[in-house]
């Protein structure tokens, strides 16, 4: 199903943002965790970076050494590494995987959610053995007083989130990890429901004993989550290779309207596939039960969208209501930070409310 899109635009290029080291590029901005405030739209921008110099027969791996609070770059023999992909390699001997970059956050400001007026200073930089190969995928709830945001720590245990908070975004709250390995895309609810908070998460399935699948959970306190259950699985070709919850959920009054990510990358197959937006409408006071699914609504179609460092990815990840429509911000082939528009409308006709 095809939704309008109002207007789309490119919001921030790598070169738009300096690098936190002067040994580093940045290669990618992208995936931000969005929020509206007071002062108009904040953005927690992720930012790729990889070495700068280069060495033939060799690739420079980097990772976070928090002895000097710095990006350390390990050289590793090309002989001894087999390229997974851009993002990746896997070497011989032991078959450990590792990332060619290491990411960390900062903060772009913006008065009316469509253009940047400014890249701010600060930045959220790995921290902790947990964060060792860099800091990603943010998603931002307003609940409270506090803008909390889930990230994902990449370490040699394998990909955890983790939650922080802020009231300004110039400085920064840790709260430690909430799921352990192997587990992302971790969205949160704005509000209580049934006097405990709720998100979505996605744990990675490394066997083949079913489709990918968007789990939800509960919590007293944000910290400590039980009451795992499936919400969603892949059943769709398009979502068949990777489900994930998109942007946190927005309240309608048809019930939590999701834009969730899928993947449609099948088993075997040497690519890393189509990344696409769909709908979920869940119920208001029972968001484990499924109301409506919209199919694909979002694609790649942009050029920014089809090309770049992976080709053929929109990536939702925070969602601004602007009265009868809603700003949606996304990564794009997952190099840039893209800004589309729909009809609040349109979303919830496409999930059949």
């Amino acid at each position: 199903m095809h939704v309008t899109r109002l207007f789309t635009r490119c919001l921030i290029r790598p070169e738009d943002v300096p690098p936190s080291q002067d040994d580093l590029t940045v290669v990618g901005t992208f995936n931000p965790a969005v929020v509206a405030t007071p002062e108009g739209v904040r953005l927690l921008v992720r930012v790729a970076e990889m070495p700068r110099q280069r060495r033939p027969g060799w690739v420079g791996l980097p990772r976070w050494d928090a002895a000097t609070a710095r990006v350390a770059i390990d050289w590793v023999a090309e002989e001894d590494i087999i390229r997974e992909d851009t993002r990746s390699v896997r070497f011989k001997a032991d078959g450990v995987v590792r990332l060619t970059f290491v990411s960390h956050l900062c903060v772009a400001e913006s008065r009316d959610g469509r253009s940047i007026d400014r890249i701010a200073p600060e930045r959220f930089l790995p921290a902790g053995p947990l964060e060792q190969y860099g800091v990603e995928d943010p998603r931002a709830t307003k609940i409270g007083g506090k803008y909390y945001f889930t990230y994902v720590g990449i370490s040699r245990h394998g990909p955890t989130t983790l939650l922080a908070s802020t009231r300004d975004f110039r400085t920064f709250q840790r709260h430690g990890t909430i799921f352990c390995p192997d587990n992302k895309d971790v969205v949160l609810f704005p509000e209580k429901i049934g006097e405990r908070y709720v998100a979505l998460h996605r744990p990675s399935i490394s066997a083949s004993l079913t489709r990918p699948e968007i789990w939800i959970a509960s919590s007293p306190d944000l910290k400590d989550w039980g009451g795992h259950q499936p919400v969603h699985g892949g059943k769709q070709a398009w979502e068949a290779g990777r489900v994930g919850a998109g942007a946190p959920p927005i309240r309608t009054a048809k019930g939590w309207l999701e834009l969730y990510h899928g993947n449609d990358r099948r088993h075997g197959e040497d690519r890393v596939g189509r990344y696409c937006g769909g709908l979920m409408l869940l119920d208001l006071y029972v968001p484990s039960r499924v109301r409506g699914l919209s199919g694909p609504i979002f694609y790649p179609e942009a050029d920014f969208e089809c090309t770049g460092f992976v080709p053929d990815v929109v990536f939702p990840t925070g969602i601004v209501e602007q009265g009868e429509t809603v700003l949606v911000y996304y990564g794009a082939a997952d190099a840039v930070t893209g800004v589309t528009e729909f009809r609040l409308g349109d979303l919830l006709a496409a999930v059949g409310k």
